[in-house]
């Protein structure tokens, strides 16, 4: 499989693209709207966790999708385990009225997943012994 020319002109390995493809949608998840005044970031987490149960329910979804993703990519069961335990705990905070809806916008579970996930490929890609 050929790899894909990035902005750099540099070849981005389909493990990078992944890991983007994640990036871009736990933004969307946790980040994607902001408030000028304040730069308060928001996003389909906090809007959907408006709903009681419903709106949690739903976000934590795509969020299990995430943590697969991440296993898929190689992520070990103490990555995944720390993901679950961020997912679970954005669900369970976040389904107690206000105080949950207060709690997603500033715990953003997705980003920190996503960024555990970054932090343990670049680690793995620096202990890697090279290819021949």
């Amino acid at each position: 499989m050929s790899d894909l020319p990035s902005q750099t002109g540099q070849r981005t390995s389909p493990e990078a693209r992944e890991l983007a493809r994640l990036d871009r949608f736990a933004e969307s998840l946790d980040a994607r709207f902001r408030v000028p005044l304040i730069g308060l970031r928001f996003g389909w987490d906090s809007i959907l966790g408006l709903v009681p149960w419903l709106g949690d329910t739903l976000t934590a979804m795509p969020s299990v999708w995430l943590i697969l993703r991440a296993r898929r990519l190689g992520a070990p069961r103490s990555l995944v385990a720390g993901m679950i335990a961020r997912t679970a705990l954005d669900y369970v905070v976040g389904s107690i009225p206000v105080l949950g809806d207060l709690f997603d916008l500033f715990f953003k579970a997705n980003l920190r997943n996503v960024d555990a996930l970054r932090r343990h490929l670049a680690h793995r890609r620096d202990v890697a012994p090279p290819r021949a």
